[in-house]
């Protein structure tokens, strides 16, 4: 998980903190931490020019630390790297103060970063970057005869944690035991892939997933494997185990394991999952008792006047706006929705339901009884973009 090195924050005022990402979702957290106008101070590589006595000019690539103020944020989910562009505030002499730098974080890079104000909300996301146990708490593997892949599920998006992909010999008749030894080396890595990447302490559940009978021999192998590693399973970590259907071993093959009702009955207790439940209900009562489901901030901060909201669903793209009020207003409705001892769910817009939160504004309630005079109020002036 993401690493602090040093901290002086004051809640709701300025304050800086110093962090090292690990993994992909980190730089996730930190997209959603970075603000324009925030100070980020990072080594970087700046191409330095010189000219020799005789005039032939030469170039190098020198390391330095730059101090930029963020004016533009660029996140690219495929490399799990951000870019940022700012000014240089900082004396450096290598890069006059005042001129423009493309700052790139990413895995394994320190950085400083200062805000004049750290809300409720960045705390939030802070705190959740830097505690493990708040990550991923469902893990999955999805598999066919020589692919396997072991996923972790955190509520922003799916990690791969390992893939495996070996040759196993075809099943030719009187020639099986080259067949059965490839599948048991196979079901030997994918057994010490889990070991290695699932933490059953923190794990609340996982998924095994194939065609015919091939999850179930790899459950019997991974329990045989844990053992013989010195590793028992407790009865309560095998109840942990949930074996289902899936199409194939490739990731993709994990949208339609998740759509499962048996499936998704089973993770109701995780975080993603309770999103997507409460996503579910305010459809339902849309349908069914629409006084008690409104979205839009207008319909929704009417709502929170009367305290009347129940649970609050928002989406994570509502607090990266670029304006600062935006921003400030979205804080104000979670800070009081919690006063009054609501629900607030932030989506992720890299899960799908954070997608489909963000068609209704991202911003929607489910309410404790129903308000028809909600509707006579105008939805003008709504945010259906960050």
């Amino acid at each position: 998980q993401m690493k602090q090195f040093k901290r002086g924050i004051e809640r709701g005022g300025p304050g800086y903190v110093g962090l090292i990402a690990e993994e992909a979702e980190d730089m996730w957290h930190i997209y959603n931490l970075i603000r324009v106008g925030d100070t980020v101070k990072c080594s970087t590589i700046r191409k330095v020019t010189s000219e020799s006595s005789t005039g032939t000019t030469s170039s190098q690539r020198v390391h330095t630390t730059l101090t930029i103020q963020v004016e533009a944020i660029d996140f690219d989910p495929g490399a799990c790297a951000l870019h940022l562009k700012g000014r240089n505030i900082e004396e450096n002499e290598l890069v006059k103060k005042g001129a423009y730098h493309t700052l790139d974080l990413e895995p394994n890079r320190k950085f400083t970063l200062e805000k004049l104000e750290w809300d409720s909300i960045d705390l939030e996301r802070l705190d959740m970057a830097l505690d493990p146990a708040t990550q991923a708490d469902v893990a999955a593997v999805v598999l066919h005869e020589g692919l396997a892949h072991v996923c972790l599920l955190t509520p922003a998006m799916t990690l791969v944690r390992a893939k495996i992909d070996v040759q196993i010999p075809r099943k030719r008749k009187g020639f099986s035991s080259q067949h059965d030894k490839g599948i048991e080396k196979f079901l030997d890595q994918v057994s010490a892939a889990m070991l290695r990447h699932i933490n059953l302490n923190v794990i609340k559940c996982v998924l095994i997933a194939s065609r015919g009978f091939l999850k179930d021999q790899l459950f019997a192998h991974f329990l045989e494997y844990a053992d013989k590693e010195g590793k028992k399973l407790t009865g309560d970590q095998k109840g942990k185990f949930l074996l289902t259907h899936s199409s194939s071993g490739w990731k993709h093959a994990l949208k339609e394991v998740l759509e499962d009702p048996n499936v998704a009955a089973r993770l109701a207790d995780t975080k993603a999952q309770g999103e997507v439940k409460a996503l579910n209900q305010f459809y339902e009562l849309m349908a069914t008792d629409p006084d008690r489901a409104y979205y839009g901030y207008n319909h929704v901060e009417r709502a929170n006047k009367d305290k009347a909201i129940e649970i609050l669903l928002l989406s994570d793209s509502l607090f990266r706006s670029n304006s600062i009020e935006t921003r400030k207003k979205y804080v104000r409705l979670v800070e009081s929705v919690r006063d009054e001892n609501g629900v607030v769910l932030i989506f992720s817009s890299m899960h799908v339901s954070g997608e489909r939160l963000t068609q209704l504004t991202g911003c929607a309630a489910i309410l404790r009884y129903p308000m028809p005079e909600i509707d006579e109020i105008s939805l003008e002036d709504e945010e259906a973009r960050p």
